[in-house]
């Protein structure tokens, strides 16, 4: 065995300089060429991928139709056609026709697979990566937003697509709530408790991020399985009083959780804008038997005055009591508005943003389309 080693040895040392000098060199020139392959053929599959405009995909998440298109119409009306598109997630075999939607901009735009879902289910994360998916089949899609059915822009489509295709980081917000006891030790370890977090479902989100949570095999079925949300108690069968309302059941909202605490667990907190681009007024009501403050206030015609929604669009910080925590909302240390969108709106709160020109001009005439449901409606 020495001798083999020596002999190897000797061979190696018998090279001469100038013969291990054009083998290096060969080595180098094909290491090169190698780079410079994969950088040619890698910037040319990018290239294919991304081609043109960068869009905006917005995706809604509704239970049947969009009861505020002729807004959303009005909004993308005055918008770049190359610069956006529409996905909506409805219940299944509901189709976007003109019998049920008064805008073109949402023919036929529901997805070809959708499933029932329910409010505080998991059935509600699976839509959302149902959005997602066939939103991340148009490579143009760089940005991604999800909004409901009675979301509404506080903003005409130039300014939202600027303030969007600028950020490089996603708007999730995601704060400890010291409050809720909804973490369960069953998640443990793939959710470690530090890394639990909550925050609004309505998010915006670069494209490597809606990526990430497309191909999300480890986080979701642990939330499928562990964080479910309590059945509702049937207050007048059971004959309940106020001191015995307090369930001991776990309860669980997952969509209130999921994106949250998955990007925790990949450790995305840097990336990330920890503040939702929708606004939400929430009842504080501490009443157990009020179900209103577990729901955003409803903005109806009378409260949806202009002044009221201008204080909203001049927010420029929102501050997160439970982490004592204020969230600026800038863009390359400028101040912005935090919010691009409001919600809960009815088709009356929605027609006077459209009246008093919050999403810049609009064509009358999309109010006198027929349609199965009224838009006038308070």
């Amino acid at each position: 065995m020495n001798m083999k080693k020596r002999g190897a040895h000797s061979s190696s040392a018998s090279l001469s300089p100038l013969r291990r000098l054009r083998i290096g060199s060969r080595f180098f020139i094909a290491i090169l060429v190698l780079l410079c392959f994969c950088s040619i053929f890698g910037f040319h599959h990018f290239n294919n991928h991304i081609q043109g405009t960068p869009k905006i995909a917005f995706m809604f998440l509704v239970r049947e139709n969009l009861p505020l298109d002729f807004l959303w119409h009005s909004f993308f009306k005055n918008a770049d056609a190359e610069k956006f598109s529409i996905y909506i997630h409805s219940k299944p075999g509901f189709v976007f026709d003109e019998s049920a939607t008064v805008s073109e901009f949402f023919y036929n735009r529901q997805l070809s697979m959708c499933i029932q879902v329910g409010w505080g289910k998991p059935s509600m994360i699976e839509a959302e990566r149902l959005l997602l998916e066939e939103a991340l089949a148009d490579f143009n899609n760089q940005r991604f937003v999800l909004l409901s059915d009675s979301c509404v822009p506080l903003h005409n489509f130039s300014y939202v697509y600027n303030y969007l295709i600028s950020s490089p980081r996603s708007y999730v917000e995601s704060f400890v709530d010291l409050n809720e006891t909804r973490y369960s030790t069953k998640m443990f370890p793939i959710i470690p408790e530090e890394k639990w977090r909550k925050g609004s479902q309505w998010i915006a989100l670069v494209r490597r991020h809606a990526e990430l949570i497309v191909h999300d095999y480890t986080v979701l079925p642990v939330f499928k399985k562990f964080c479910k949300r309590r059945p509702p108690l049937d207050i007048v069968k059971a004959k309940l009083t106020n001191a015995s309302l307090v369930q001991t059941e776990h309860n669980c909202i997952p969509d209130e959780h999921y994106v949250q605490t998955l990007f925790m667990v990949k450790a995305l907190k840097d990336e990330i804008f920890q503040r939702t681009l929708t606004y939400s007024l929430w009842n504080h009501s501490t009443n157990k038997t009020d179900t209103t403050g577990w729901h955003p206030v409803t903005f109806n015609y009378e409260n949806a005055e202009q002044q009221y929604i201008e204080k909203i669009k001049d927010i420029k910080n929102i501050f997160y009591e439970s982490e004592h925590r204020t969230e600026r909302c800038c863009s390359e240390s400028v101040d912005v508005p935090c919010y691009l969108f409001a919600r809960k709106f009815t088709p009356g709160a929605a027609l006077r943003l459209l009246t008093d020109g919050v999403v810049g001009p609009y064509d009358p005439t999309i109010l006198l389309n027929p349609r199965k449901n009224s838009i006038v409606a308070p």
